[in-house]
């Protein structure tokens, strides 16, 4: 409906009392409606979908936004459905599988970011159409489950050595059944709208199938093997773990300066070696130089005598691996305990010695030493090389110490024997996915961390020696060697039947005690949650592969490229299109979150205090990639914005036609000013603010596309605080205040209603709580706002209004900074001419009422003119732009006489203060003694001073002026 045409809604009684609303900076306190809340405190206005749930509380009842009512919100959207994908407006099916968290993990910052940063995605492109699919789970966690509930057994008295194998798992099961949902029931506080209906776990029985198909298909094109190599060894737990699992920490140690003697020379000639770990001297294999360092050339090819071994001789050989400027330029090589030195092993073809127990005690190739705990043994063994004159001497040093990320204790490279997936052939291909644009990493700068990784890949350890995990299914022949005989197979009943087939009716097997990594079940998730292996389950058809897999940049290595690799394996696509990578949350210095630095925020007193909205608003701000320092202050600056939503949205319910209205609501919804002519036939700031708001659906839409969240985030809360809030509300009060104009309250109205719900669909993603308690406070709501259409882009604009009202607000401004350079009383009403082209007055002077209110100007006595008035040299001249200018009376705003005398006096002390100031910088002993710093603070002081002084001479002169005219 054209704004021009006539309308009964606009003659409506209830109309016409919603108008009679008169602007109280006009017309005297008597003549003001009556307070809000005193005449309609009972009134609501809420959507007929929630009416009957009772959900939803509206601006005009509530005097803010209730945290508490978030969790209300949550169950009604779950309880209608809106999280599971709606096929029914079409498009290609938009899908993110979510980062499994652990099972025994509690919500920290990390959580809280991907759950946002995943959420937003998913609100959006639901509300673009597409049917949105959010997979939620969890993760078995196999070394933090099973350390949760030994911990718990120990509570008890009960080790878990004392259980069977079954028996401990079932208790495992039973913490799982009890405790398993707080980290997911968590994760609905931070509103994530995944598909709970779909929800699985690392463990359950599809993804339990899948892992074992996994692994028997890889095992079958003999990509899994089994042998002794060295890994991560946890002593305590004894178990390999990932190198995901390995924290290093900066820890004071020493550097041992050790004697190895040349063999065949004098006591003299020996090679002084430092070494972090002497306890490791009796895995020694060969002593190393670099080949050009000249101080050891004649002893290359000689053997030395490793200490405390009894005589045992190693060779002294020479590789660039060697850095000569470490220690004393001379390396011991360790293949046994040392990863570098494993490596320099493998590729010369040297032995490799294990001195080391899996319990952190050496074994009986340490001789005297056997039996001792590593770090005992240590010292025992420095003891023991200054006694035979072996130690040359001890220097503190700082060690870089791997330990455990579960247990804390420090982890052994050891040799063991663990299965091993041949990972080359599988990079290869997930190198090619990238190079033919088959995956985009965004930020794109961590395409090269990945083809890097990729490229100097090592085979996977995916062994575990714990109870608690799937177990590998491959079985062994009682009386056979393992390495030899042993079967794969999917079940006990396979294996069995395969064995007796090869070995006779009376063939007795046992299976594996190991468990796979848990990074290989997680390897296989965005296929494991859909059906894979069974290829007819529709939810693989329908939405695999996936579209976004986002998650920290931490794991693009042990989790990211591995599911990269068995997605083309074993489906034969890339399992997603994008990865989105978002960085580490820190603390408002930048610092690492610690409970040792006491800087830790958690996100569920974060929400209690601010709100999920603000936080979530908060970690949005980011850039993909990069670190985020989160601070109180950002959270209470967004809880703030929050507010300010709440109470725009409380101005516009208490200046909307009453909800009995329903004419008046249909003229209002019906206009979408989605042609050129409805909005060429809007006033100033209503094209204006309209064709704001068509540029941001443009913008915001298009950083919604690119992932560019932080960008999309920043434009909405511009326009919303800066444009909508503090220009358009404020002008459409002289439209809807004013008694004369029924036209132009309801455009007015039109136009805050139909921003306002714009605002809250481009911002719902990011603030989904408040914004559908706002769009469920207004009537006629047919949908929810979560599920209602994105708004359109490409919608007309006309930018000719953006210029023009950038000149009234640049007057409006000018004005307002004359108001407050000569502390012009608040409410005192001043008078103005206003002066420029005549098409430019054309314009401006049709926006009088909003110049006045804006510009606290009295109405009756503003002005335009294509000249300068009469009393120009007695007012104050504004230049508000090229054309376009205005002259305030001084005699309006200030007593002259008076404000000469106060700007004297002012004067008097600022020239008192600077000549102290530059008395100081000309005393040469306070220049040359006093610090750096203190000069320089000094001097800046003196140089604002003397600016200050200039300004204040120059207004004094003036006013001086016009008291002489």
């Amino acid at each position: 409906m054209a704004l021009a045409g006539p309308s009964s809604a606009l003659l409506s009684s209830s109309s016409s009392a919603c108008l009679r609303r008169l602007n109280p900076l006009l017309l005297s306190a008597a003549c003001r409606r009556p307070a809000w809340g005193q005449r309609r405190a009972a009134r609501r206005f809420c959507s007929a979908i929630a009416s009957e749930a009772d959900v939803f509380n509206s601006p005009e009842v509530a005097k803010s936004f209730d945290f508490a009512n978030e969790e209300r919100i949550y169950k009604w959207w779950e309880s209608q459905g809106f999280f599971k994908p709606n096929f029914d407006r079409g498009g290609d099916p938009f899908v993110v599988p979510m980062p499994p968290p652990n099972v025994t993990g509690s919500l920290h910052m990390g959580h809280a970011m991907f759950v946002t940063l995943e959420d937003i995605m998913v609100r959006y492109f639901r509300m673009k159409g597409r049917p949105a699919l959010w997979i939620p789970g969890t993760d078995h966690a196999g070394i933090a489950t099973q350390l949760v509930v030994e911990k718990m057994l120990a509570a008890e008295g009960v080790k878990r050595t004392d259980l069977t194998r079954e028996e401990f798992t079932k208790k495992v099961w039973e913490w799982k059944e009890k405790y398993g949902g707080t980290i997911t029931n968590q994760i609905r506080r931070l509103g994530a709208s995944c598909d709970w209906s779909r929800e699985h776990f690392t463990l359950d029985e599809q993804l339990s199938r899948a892992v074992v198909e996994a692994f028997i298909r890889l095992h079958d094109k003999g990509l899994i093997y089994q042998g002794s190599y060295l890994v991560n060894w946890s002593p305590n737990l004894q178990t390999a773990v990932s190198d995901l699992e390995v924290e290093y920490s900066e820890e004071p140690g020493n550097l041992y300066f050790i004697k190895y003697r040349v063999a065949g020379g004098t006591r003299d000639d020996f090679l002084t070696i430092a070494t972090t770990r002497p306890e490791t001297v009796f895995g020694d294999v060969a002593i190393a130089v670099n080949p050009e360092d000249k101080r050891y050339a004649q002893h290359v090819g000689k053997l030395a005598i490793v200490p405390l071994t009894c005589g045992r001789h190693v060779p002294i050989i020479a590789d660039r691996y060697v850095d000569p400027e470490f220690g004393t330029g001379v390396l011991k090589i360790s293949p046994g305990h040392d990863h570098n030195d494993y490596h320099i092993a493998r590729k010369l073809g040297l032995p490799i010695l294990n001195v080391m127990n899996k319990d952190g005690t050496l074994n009986d190739v340490a001789g005297l030493y056997s039996g001792m705990d590593r770090f005992e043994a240590r010292e025992k063994l420095w003891s023991d090389l200054v006694e035979t004159n072996l130690a040359v001497k001890k220097e503190p040093y700082t060690l870089r110490v791997p330990r455990s990320q579960r247990g804390g204790e420090v982890i052994e490279p050891l040799i063991s024997k663990q299965w091993f997936v041949t990972m080359e052939p599988l990079a290869e291909k997930a190198l090619r996915a990238v190079e033919e644009g088959q995956l985009t990493i965004l930020p794109e700068r961590f395409e090269k961390i990945y083809n890097h990784w990729l490229t100097n890949i090592k085979d996977w350890c995916i062994s575990r020696q714990l109870w608690w995990g799937h177990r590998i299914p491959v079985w062994y022949i009682v009386g056979k060697k393992c390495e030899e005989d042993y079967i794969v197979a999917r079940t006990k009943e396979e294996a069995f039947a395969k064995a007796q087939e090869k070995y006779g009716k009376s063939v007795e097997i046992y299976q594996d005690p190991d468990v796979l990594d848990t990074w290989f079940s997680s390897a296989l998730w965005p296929f494991s949650t859909l059906g894979w292996p069974d290829l007819s389950k529709e939810d693989y058809k329908h939405f695999y592969p996936s579209t976004v897999l986002e998650t920290g940049h931490d794991i693009l290595f042990f989790w990211v490229a591995r599911m990269v690799m068995m997605g083309i394996e074993f489906t034969g696509s890339v399992p997603f299109s994008y990865v989105y990578l978002h960085g580490l949350i820190r603390d408002s210095e930048g610092r690492k979150m610690s409970k040792t630095l006491g800087n830790v925020i958690d996100p569920l007193d974060t929400i209690k205090d601010y709100g999920t909205d603000a936080l979530r608003f908060t970690l949005s701000l980011g850039t993909a990639g990069q670190d985020l320092n989160l601070s109180t202050e950002r959270l209470a600056s967004n809880k703030a914005f929050t507010n300010k939503l709440w109470n725009a949205g409380k101005f516009l319910l208490q200046n909307l036609p009453d909800r009995s209205d329903v004419s008046a609501w249909d003229f209002l919804l019906a206009n979408k000013f989605d042609t050129e002519a409805s909005l060429q036939k809007l006033p100033l700031p209503e094209c204006w603010v309209v064709t704001g708001l068509h540029e941001l659906i443009d913008r915001v839409s298009t950083s919604y596309d690119k992932f560019f969240f932080g960008d999309a985030a920043r434009e909405i809360y511009d326009f919303f605080w800066a444009d909508f809030a503090d220009w358009y509300i404020e002008a459409s009060k002289t439209r809807l205040y004013h008694s004369g104009d029924k036209l132009a309250a309801a455009t007015a109205q039109s136009v805050l209603l139909y921003v306002f719900e714009n605002i809250l669909k481009l911002l719902h993603p990011f603030m989904p709580f408040v914004t559908e308690e706002l769009w469920q406070a207004f009537p006629f709501r047919k949908q929810a706002l979560m599920v209602t259409p994105w708004p359109t882009t490409d919608l007309p604009k006309d930018l000719r209004s953006i210029k023009r009202f950038q000149n009234l607000q640049s007057l409006i401004r000018g004005i307002r900074n004359v108001r407050a350079e000569y502390t012009v009383e608040p409410a005192k009403r001043i008078s103005a001419s206003v002066v420029a082209t005549a098409d430019v007055l054309d314009y401006v002077s049709k926006e009088k009422q909003v110049l006045a209110l804006l510009s606290k100007l009295d109405v009756q006595n503003v002005h335009f003119t294509e000249s300068a008035p009469g009393d120009a040299n007695q007012s104050v001249h504004i230049v508000a732009d090229e054309g376009l200018e205005a002259y305030l009376p001084l005699a309006d705003m200030v007593d002259v006489s008076e404000e000469v005398k106060r700007l004297s006096k002012r004067l008097s002390k600022m020239q008192s203060e600077y000549d102290a100031l530059v008395a100081r910088l000309n005393s040469q002993t306070f220049v040359e003694k006093a610090p750096e710093e203190i000069v320089r603070g000094v001097r800046e002081k003196a140089s604002e001073a003397e600016e200050k002084i200039s300004l204040t001479k120059n207004r004094l002169a003036f006013l001086q002026s016009t008291v002489s005219t």
